[in-house]
C-alpha cells in the first residue's frame, strides 16, 4: 500500500522533533552541573596521583641511567668523487 505524505503528517512530526529538542534542552540543563562535577572531581583524581614511573627518592638525589648506544654498521654508499666548477 503507498501511503502519501500530508500536510497534517509533516506538521505532526515538526511538532514531535521540537518537543523533543525541549526535553532533551530542559534535562541537559537539569543533569549539566552533575556531569560537570563528576568530571571535575575525576581530573582532580587523576592530577593528585604520581605519575605510573614515580621514585621515591629523597628532594636532591641524583640519579643517572646510563644506557648503551648501539653503533649502527656504516654502509658503504659509495665513492667519494671530487669536482672543480667550470666557469
Amino acid at each position: 500500500m503507498i501511503q502519501t505524505a500530508s500536510i497534517v503528517g509533516l506538521a505532526k512530526t515538526i511538532l514531535i522533533l521540537l518537543l523533543a529538542y525541549s526535553i532533551f534542552k530542559y534535562v541537559m540543563r537539569l543533569l549539566s552541573p552533575w556531569i560537570i562535577r563528576s568530571m571535575a572531581r575525576k581530573m582532580a583524581q587523576k592530577f593528585n596521583q604520581p605519575p605510573p614511573n614515580y621514585n621515591s627518592q629523597n628532594e636532591g638525589d641524583i640519579s643517572i641511567d646510563k644506557t648503551e648506544i648501539k653503533q649502527r654498521p656504516k654502509q658503504d654508499v659509495g665513492e667519494y668523487i671530487d669536482y672543480e666548477e667550470l666557469d
